[in-house]
């Protein structure tokens, strides 16, 4: 009787809510009506599987007896760690962490908890020869799994690691309690696999330093999202906070602080770890020619400015005439290669201002001498070549924002351009795509923009491959972005502002295109925020409402 009458108060509240938006105007964001029914017959799973059935039938689980073990059947044996601290993990969240609140209705068929057969285990099957225990994600990693729930054993088979951490996500959000506080699943068969290969969260810690505590929060809540990318926008302008190596006057200059505002070799790695062992990738970007104000800790680097003949005391861009230039960059590509285990660097190349460069009688000399005329493009390509060089000559693949490809630099057949400008956004997904490039999509999911409302439902609306393109195009389109500039943003608000938003973002670069029902989406993204509030992620609601365990710090 109290969860129907607390539905019918949320009903009446939204009701409400809507109605207010209405009379007050284009002010106020327009939020439509929901059922009062607030249970999506997919329970609270996020993001949605692409073939999930569940069925009435109900099992308990015993904390006492309960376990999450390798089958017989698996190449994974005790031992291997990412799933040995997984089997730990899960087992935690799903027994102080699952959502009080019945998935699929009280009681189904009438139903009772109290005569439901127990599962005992869930027994987890890697197939593959090698299982990657001890391996990095990939951009190639399989991620598709199998999870089968019957009594009284449920099987998660999948071919890899990577596939098991997921469906190990996916099982516990499965399970939930009831009012009597036992431990539920429905007997559920679900096949699965994302819909694209590269799904991402950009972080930028230049322009605020987030501690590696939050950077952490952020990873064990992107693997709650089945996010697998964290794209680390480390330094820029600002701030350089990456204390280098072989350079380190670049942070003890650059940095908001030479020692609290710093990311040292050991934290750098420890983030990477704790990524891995949620299967997620770590890009590194390191933004040049420009985003560099703060790169003056290496000497003849920056472009000086000249007001007239006479120099300004200002800095441009790193100057592109200096073979000086070219060995400062092959020494840190070197050092990042080997810091950064994964198989791509993100070099940026966007939004290059070249009145620094124009002001400059050396670069004009050099100008005429290379033919350049006064295209000052063509100078900016000139640099990124010499700077894909070397990275190719590191045996790195790279990933570039767009301007690279639109000002015709001569980038490798395998290189990943990132759409990120909104106004032209298809017509660049054709071209980059017709152009033969993998492609990463960006533009729609800029979150460090906010509005009042329910803005996640844009985010979720988003469908990447809605361009001008042929069927081989689209193939090359390999996910996307939820980005999160800092401008505005530090530990104080980065998961608030951060969560469920990305959520939405996850669901789009996951679930099947049909995918897109939104009554159907808020109920599971409501369900799904308040989890990751028991989880210890201040995600900010959705809408009013509550959660059974809110946040306390």
């Amino acid at each position: 009787m109290a969860r129907s009458v607390t539905l019918m108060v949320t009903a009446l509240l939204v009701r409400f809510g809507s109605a207010v938006a209405q009379q007050a105007g284009s002010d106020l964001a327009y939020e439509p009506e929901l059922p009062p029914d607030l249970n999506s017959p997919h329970g609270s799973l996020w993001p949605l599987p692409q073939n999930v059935q569940i069925s009435p039938e109900l099992y308990r689980l015993s904390e006492v007896q309960f376990r999450i073990v390798h089958s017989p059947q698996s190449t994974a044996s005790v031992g291997c760690s990412i799933l040995d601290n997984a089997f730990r993990r899960y087992f935690n969240y799903i027994f102080s962490s699952s959502a009080k609140t019945d998935q699929r209705g009280s009681g189904i068929n009438g139903a009772s908890s109290r005569s439901t057969e127990e599962l005992r285990q869930l027994q987890v099957t890697i197939t593959a020869t090698d299982p990657e225990c001890n391996q990095h994600p990939r951009i190639s990693s399989n991620e598709a799994y199998e999870i089968s729930v019957m009594q009284p054993v449920a099987i998660l088979k999948s071919e890899s690691v990577w596939g098991a951490l997921r469906g190990l996500e996916t099982f516990s959000q499965l399970v939930y309690e009831d009012e009597y506080n036992t431990h539920l699943v429905n007997k559920t068969e679900i096949v699965d696999a994302p819909r694209f290969a590269h799904r991402g969260v950009l972080l930028d810690t230049s322009r605020h330093y987030l501690p590696v505590k939050v950077i952490l929060e952020t990873l064990e809540a992107m693997s709650f999202n089945k996010f697998n990318v964290f794209h680390w926008h480390i330094v820029d302008d600002p701030s350089f906070p990456y204390q280098s190596i072989t350079f380190p006057k670049l942070s003890a200059q650059g940095a908001y602080h030479p020692v609290t505002h710093i990311y040292t070799l050991t934290d750098v790695q420890i983030i990477i770890e704790y990524a891995r062992e949620r299967g997620i990738r770590v890009i590194p970007e390191f933004d040049t020619p420009g985003h560099t104000q703060s790169w003056k800790g290496q000497n003849n680097l920056l472009t000086p400015c000249y007001n007239g003949e006479k120099l300004s005391g200002m800095f441009g861009p790193i100057n592109p005439v200096l073979n000086t230039t070219y060995d400062f960059v092959n020494q840190l590509i070197k050092e990042i290669s080997w810091v950064f285990p994964d198989a791509y660097i993100h070099l940026g190349g966007d939004e290059v201002n070249f009145e620094c460069w124009k002001s400059n009688p050396s670069i004009t000399q050099f100008m005429q001498k290379q033919g350049f005329g006064s295209d000052y493009r063509k100078l900016e390509s000139f640099y990124i070549q010499n700077v894909l060089d070397i990275v190719t000559a590191n045996l790195k693949g790279y990933m570039v924002w767009q301007e690279v490809f639109d000002n015709a630099a001569k980038i490798k057949p395998d290189t990943i351009v990132e759409v990120w400008m909104a106004s032209n956004m298809k017509a660049e997904l054709s071209k980059v795509t017709l152009a033969g490039f993998t492609t990463i999509l960006a533009a729609p999911w800029y979150l460090d923009y906010i509005k009042y409302g329910q803005d996640w439902q844009k985010y979720y609306q988003v469908e990447p491959l809605n361009f001008n393109g042929t069927a081989a195009q689209k193939k090359l389109v390999i996910g996307g972005e939820a980005c999160l500039w800092g401008e505005y943003v530090d530990a104080t608000n980065l998961a608030s502002r951060l969560w469920p938003r990305a959520s939405a973002v996850s669901e789009r670069l996951w679930s099947s295109e049909e995918t897109k029902d939104l009554n159907d989406a808020y109920k599971r993204l409501s369900k799904h925020r308040c989890r990751m509030v028991r989880r210890g992620i201040p995600a900010e609601p959705l809408f009013v409402g509550y959660c059974d365990y809110e946040y306390k710090g």
